[in-house]
Formats: C-alpha cells, sequence, structure tokens
C-alpha cells in the first residue's frame, strides 16, 4: 500500500513527536535505506507541500539524521546508533524499513504535520477512536488515538496515535474497515500489556494515594517531573515487553503489504455496464457509514515475514471465513467447467430446455447429493443472465419460494411443496451418481474420460415450453456449436447479449412509465426494438434487474419533464 504507517506520541515536555514509522522502498539493498544512501527510490510519491518551504523541511530533517538529538525516553524508539528493522517482500521487488523518522526531509514534513494534528485537534469524541482528514498538498491521514496506561504519568496515562497518511484519499477510505480492524487489534494488545505492568506497580508503590498525600513538590521533585528522569518512560518499559517494536514493525508492514492486494483497480472500456451498478447497489454499508467495497485476498497475505516464526500468534490475520453449513452432501463429485462443457454434458435439447427457463426466469431447482457439482451447475448458469436477475441459494435443506431464489441447490430426494408442483413455473434436474441410476435409460450420453460417466440425469418440468425460445437463446446457442471459441471468448459474447437486451429493456420500461401506452404503441416499439413474440416474457423478467440507480434516475428524469 502506497503510504506511510507510523506510532506517534504527545510527550509533556516535547509535545507531539513520531515515535516510529514503516515505509516502502524499491531498492536492491534494504541497508542502503538504513545508511541514508537511498533518497530518491521512496515507494511513497513526491509531492512537494505548498505550505513547507525548504528551510523548514532540512531543519526538520536534522532531526531524523542526528541520532544525537537530545529526546526523553518516551520519544525514542531506538537508542542512538541502533539500526532499525527491515522486511523485503522477494517477488515483489518491495524492502519494509522501520526507521524513528521517514527517510525524505519533505516525507518528513508531512508525516510530522499530521502527527501534531492526530495529537492535537483532529480526535475524537472521547479522544479515542479513528478519524480521518487532511487535503491534496499535505496528504490524507488515517489516525487512531488511544491511551497506555502508566502509573507514573499525570493522570496515569499517556496519548498516543497510529496514523496511515497517503496521497490517495479513495483508497485510504476504502481501506478504512481494514485498517481499523488490524489497527484496533494491535492497540489492544498494547492496552493489555500495558495494565498488567500498571496494576504491579500500583501494587507494590500505590502511586494514587502517595500523590494525594503530598501538598506540594520539592524543587528537585518538580524538576523530575518536568524534566524527564525514569518519569518519562518508553513504550517497551510501559509494556514491559523488549521486542515491542520489532512486533509493530511486523505489523505495520503486514498491513502495508496486505492492503495494496485487498482492491484491485479495474479499467473499464467506456460507460459502466449495468451489471456493474447492479454490484454497486448491492454493496454494504460498514458501521463506520463507508461503503464496503469487494476485496481479494491472496495465498501471500496470510505468510509470515521471514525469520518471524516466533511471532505468528500475533500477527493480524484478516481472512474470509466460509459459512459452514452442515449437510448431508459431500463435495467429491464432478463439477461444470464451462456452458461448452455443460451442453455437451446435458446434450442440446436438454441444454436448450434448460436454458428457455433460465431467460424467462422460471426456477431452476437441483437436487444432488454433490455440493459442488449443484455450485459448479448453477453458477454456470447464471452467466446467462444479468447479474440483477440472479438470485442464488447454492444449498438449503428444504424448498426455498421462487421470489427468494430462481436458483436453488437442494439434497437428494427432498420433495417440494403441493402448490409448487400444481402452479409455480420450475425445472427440476436430479443429478444421479452411478450407483443412484442402476438402469441405462436416463444415463448421460458422455465418454469414459468424462468425469460425468455413469452419471444420470432427470429434467422434470412444471409446464410445457412455447416450441420457439427468446432471440437471445438462439445466438447463444450458435456460438456454442463452434468448438474454436475459448469459455474466455463466449463469457465475453455473453456479456454483450446481455447489455444489448438490457438496453432494449430499459427503452421498453421507460416507454412504459412515461404515461398510458396501448397495444399498438408497444407493438410498434418492440418492432423497432427489432423483438418477436417470443422474447416477451423475457424482456418482463429482465425487467426485474434493472438496477436501482437506473429506477431512481427515470423517476427524477419524468418529474423534471412533467414540470
Amino acid at each position: 500500500m502506497n503510504a506511510v504507517m507510523a506510532l506517534c506520541h504527545f510527550c509533556e515536555l516535547h509535545g507531539p513527536s513520531i515515535l516510529f514509522c514503516t515505509q516502502a522502498f524499491h531498492a536492491a539493498d534494504p541497508q542502503d535505506v538504513l545508511d541514508g544512501k537511498v533518497k530518491k527510490n521512496s515507494y511513497y510519491p513526491k509531492k512537494r507541500s505548498r505550505s513547507s518551504s525548504t528551510g523548514s523541511a532540512s531543519s526538520q530533517s536534522g532531526i531524523a539524521n542526528n541520532p544525537k538529538t537530545e529526546l526523553c525516553e518516551a520519544c525514542r524508539s531506538f537508542q542512538p546508533g541502533q539500526p532499525g528493522f527491515v522486511s523485503s517482500d522477494h517477488e515483489a521487488h518491495i524492502s519494509y524499513v522501520s526507521m524513528q523518522y521517514p527517510d525524505q526531509p519533505q516525507l518528513f514534513s508531512i508525516v510530522r504535520n499530521a502527527c501534531v494534528r492526530s495529537l492535537s485537534c483532529e480526535v475524537c469524541q472521547g479522544r479515542e477512536g479513528p478519524v480521518f482528514f487532511g487535503d491534496d498538498d499535505h496528504g490524507y491521514v488515517f489516525s487512531y488515538t488511544f491511551f497506555i496506561k502508566d502509573s507514573k504519568a499525570r493522570g496515569f496515562q499517556r496519548f498516543y496515535s497510529i496514523i496511515v497518511v497517503m496521497m490517495d484519499r479513495i483508497y485510504l477510505l476504502n481501506s478504512w474497515p481494514f485498517i481499523v480492524k488490524n489497527v484496533r487489534t494491535l492497540i489492544g494488545e498494547l492496552q493489555t500489556k500495558a495494565v498488567k505492568v500498571y496494576e504491579q506497580e500500583q501494587t507494590a508503590t500505590p502511586q494514587r494515594a502517595q500523590r494525594m498525600g503530598q501538598e506540594f513538590f520539592t524543587k528537585d521533585q518538580f524538576f523530575r517531573r518536568r524534566g524527564g528522569g525514569s518519569t518519562y518512560r518508553s513504550m517497551t518499559d510501559l509494556t514491559d515487553d523488549k521486542n515491542l517494536f520489532r512486533y509493530i514493525h511486523m505489523t505495520f508492514t503486514w498491513v502495508l503489504k496486505t492492503g495494496s492486494s485487498r482492491i484491485v483497480e479495474k479499467v473499464l472500456q467506456g460507460p459502466p455496464k449495468e451489471e456493474t451498478v447492479v454490484d454497486l447497489d448491492k454493496e454494504e454499508e460498514t458501521e463506520e457509514g463507508f461503503i464496503k467495497v469487494e476485496t481479494k485476498l491472496k495465498e501471500a497475505e496470510t505468510e509470515t515475514p521471514p525469520n518471524e516464526e516466533e511471532f505468528l500468534q500475533h500477527i493480524p490475520i484478516e481472512m474470509a471465513n466460509p459459512l459452514i453449513v452442515e449437510e448431508p452432501c459431500n463435495d467429491n463429485g464432478p463439477v461444470f467447467t464451462s456452458l461448452q462443457d455443460l451442453r455437451k454434458v446435458f446434450g442440446s435439447l436438454n441444454f436448450h430446455d434448460l436454458a428457455h427457463h433460465v431467460l424467462i426466469g422460471n426456477q431452476i431447482i437441483v437436487r444432488s447429493q454433490h455440493l459442488n457439482t449443484i455450485n459448479s451447475l448453477l453458477n454456470i448458469l447464471k452467466s446467462i443472465l444479468p447479474n440483477g436477475c440472479c438470485k442464488l441459494v447454492p444449498f438449503s435443506e428444504k424448498y426455498q419460494p421462487s421470489w427468494s431464489c430462481n436458483f436453488l441447490g437442494l439434497p437428494p430426494f427432498t420433495g417440494l411443496p403441493p402448490h409448487v408442483i400444481e402452479n409455480e413455473q420450475y425445472i427440476l434436474l436430479d443429478v444421479l451418481s452411478p450407483d443412484m441410476c442402476p438402469t441405462n435409460s436416463n444415463r448421460l450420453c458422455v465418454t469414459e474420460d468424462s468425469p460425468f460417466h455413469g452419471y444420470g440425469i432427470n429434467m422434470t418440468s412444471s409446464q410445457p415450453l412455447p416450441d420457439k425460445g427468446p432471440t437471445i437463446l438462439a445466438k447463444i446457442e450458435s456460438i456454442l456449436d463452434s468448438s474454436h471459441f475459448t469459455p474466455e471468448v463466449v463469457l465475453t459474447y455473453l456479456v454483450c447479449l446481455q447489455e444489448e437486451w438490457m438496453n432494449k429493456v430499459k427503452v421498453v420500461y421507460k416507454y412504459s412509465r412515461t404515461g398510458k401506452r396501448s397495444e399498438d404503441e408497444m407493438e410498434q416499439l418492440l418492432k423497432v426494438l427489432k423483438t418477436e413474440e417470443s422474447d416477451q416474457q423475457l424482456l418482463k423478467f429482465w425487467k426485474t434487474g434493472l438496477s436501482s440507480q437506473y429506477r431512481s434516475h427515470l423517476l427524477t428524469s419524468n418529474i423534471g419533464t412533467q414540470s
């Protein structure tokens, strides 16, 4: 993630100060970064602040480059001459380096400004919690402020913050739930360790009673309290953890590395498609009020940094826990790999009837003892429809009504309610394993090398279909007839067909909503759109897949036209 992550501290003697920061570098040798040889290959974007001058940046960088600068223990994470920490991502050729201050003078000015604001004015109610602030000149900042117990501090606590600074506002906001979760985990561990030390010290020497018993401080006592000494202790002493900053380095590195792979940027060819808009409508809103976007996790995210296995139990890992459903099905059955594979296994006639039911919105019910067979079959059938028309329940122990799902997976021998059998429009598929179809009458006509060899299929339809199917079905079958097209090409062709017919659906929907239309007028419009009578059911069903954004836009434009 193109950002700098830092731990900041409010010192009673020095004010807001940067305590520890981690940033990424594209460098051949990470040691060059620690030695100060790498200055221009920073992974953080170079953008000079309009309000900061060269002189101020140089003076501030002197603090970072001068190890002899007088700092109290509370403001110091590394002792003079002590090297920082380095973790290398060899595949991406990125080194994550942790030091007291950022490497570049300009970057130091940006992080310093964020540090001061996070510990002074940009705090949430109660002074503990996450906030967001920033601008285009000084970068955008995620800040999480918190307190650490200290028996020798004023108020028995110290004020800290963890900040993430980057120039991309949209990326930072979209990463909000991920950053909040992992930063909150880290802060909880720091506070737990500090509370243990605090309780031990209070038990040994109650500071509260001792302070209340003293009416005034002597000059030496006041100097010790205000001038440093043992009163201003480092976070290592407050938590009694010598490897604390090493662990913080690993956590910051994990967040920066994982944050860069969570959100994948996609290139849109032209305006967003209808299915993309529908996906936006389905996005969830988080507790913080932000939109939860689709994320992608890689296997590398769960790997620990090199030579750090002893810290495995501390590293926060965000993984999508799959929904565990207790069902009698097993997942050792064969799977369908593509639409061509599905048509080859079912046969041309069975596929024609099945696709016809899918396109006009009839409920597709699949019963099998193999859960992965059900999932693969339903997911491939979904590719025929726009996203807004798909309501999928991959597995249910009992029947689900058609208004809640048009794709349903059931265990074998699950019965259907009588009213469904008599009145509902559906097609029932029973995928039979070899031990369930002893006769050869219903076995699939596949070769011996096919994973479906020996399997059978029973198709039961509620009512007979019209002789002629929708126009789009003929086009789908025409591309499947050719063996020269790859599954990727077929999927791209399906997307184009869906977008073409969704545009026709929009025209019909808008035309019907802008006033009372006679049947002759509607028939004339359908002729202009080059649709036939066999497409009526498809157009009616696909209207349900229109996005809420389009419906809202349509109603708004109608109001504006009428006024």
